[in-house]
């Protein structure tokens, strides 16, 4: 294996999503003001769907945790249903006691994305960085919307996604038509991800097999993005056995 990555593989999706809403759990439990980072996409919905449970039933707070999404499509407004501040909205935040003015998720319909992105960053560094970050993997290895090649010290901006990332986010669970999947997107860079104390990358299903290999057994490249983490002193994946299909070590 290669590098500081750890592995969890576990028998099912469930389990997966179960043993991430845990972590994020007790570092809340353990630290009530809590920074944490988010990803969208179908992989975390069912971790959040757990979040929201055990402040439902357990009594987990999150009134004075602050949160930072990864990413967020360009050109899209918080209130269209495609967007990430709807889909945070929609799987978690309406569903715990988040404080609305510590949920931060870039502004799709920002005047001056240079400027959001710059906001975006400052606003990580003044609650003294991201405790533990949530991330998923794309088929291409891209981490949030860091396409292969994004440089390691990549900082939030502006960016195009690719073809395949395209192709992806239009297979009915989000967009049904490629046409209407926006080209770009804003997203945290690997450089500002990596800056997290904690990371937890998320993979379910066969799809993801070969993008998990090349991350964790592949070399440290910009062609996978998710290899990029090797290096890092506490990054966790937790994936299924499908995901973990194509790894030869386990």
């Amino acid at each position: 294996m290669a590098g500081n990555i750890k592995l969890q593989i576990c028998d099912t999706a469930e389990e997966v999503a179960n043993q991430a809403a845990s972590a994020f759990a007790n570092l809340i439990r353990a630290r009530s003001d809590a920074v944490i980072g988010l990803a969208t996409g179908s992989t975390p919905e069912a971790s959040y769907a757990e979040m929201a449970r055990l402040h439902r039933d357990t009594g987990l707070s999150f009134a004075a945790v602050t949160s930072f999404n990864l990413d967020e499509y360009w050109g899209l407004g918080g209130d269209h249903d495609q967007s990430y501040r709807y889909f945070m909205n929609d799987r978690l935040f309406k569903h715990v006691d988040m404080q609305p003015w510590n949920a931060h998720v870039l502004n799709g319909k920002a005047r001056f994305p240079e400027l959001e992105c710059r906001s975006f960053e400052d606003r990580i560094l003044a609650v003294g960085g991201v405790d533990l970050w949530l991330l998923g993997i794309g088929g291409n290895g891209h981490i949030a919307f860091n396409e292969p090649g994004s440089p390691v010290d990549s900082r939030t901006r502006l960016v195009s996604l690719s073809a395949e990332t395209i192709e992806s986010n239009s297979d009915g669970r989000f967009f049904s038509d490629p046409a209407d999947v926006p080209r770009c997107a804003l997203s945290a860079g690997i450089g500002t991800i990596r800056e997290a104390n904690g990371l937890i990358l998320l993979a379910t299903g066969e799809k993801k097999a070969d993008a998990i290999a090349a991350a964790v057994e592949g070399p440290f490249s910009v062609d996978c993005p998710a290899s990029l983490l090797q290096d890092h002193g506490d990054c966790t994946f937790i994936i299924d056995a499908a995901a973990a299909s194509k790894l030869t070590t386990k």
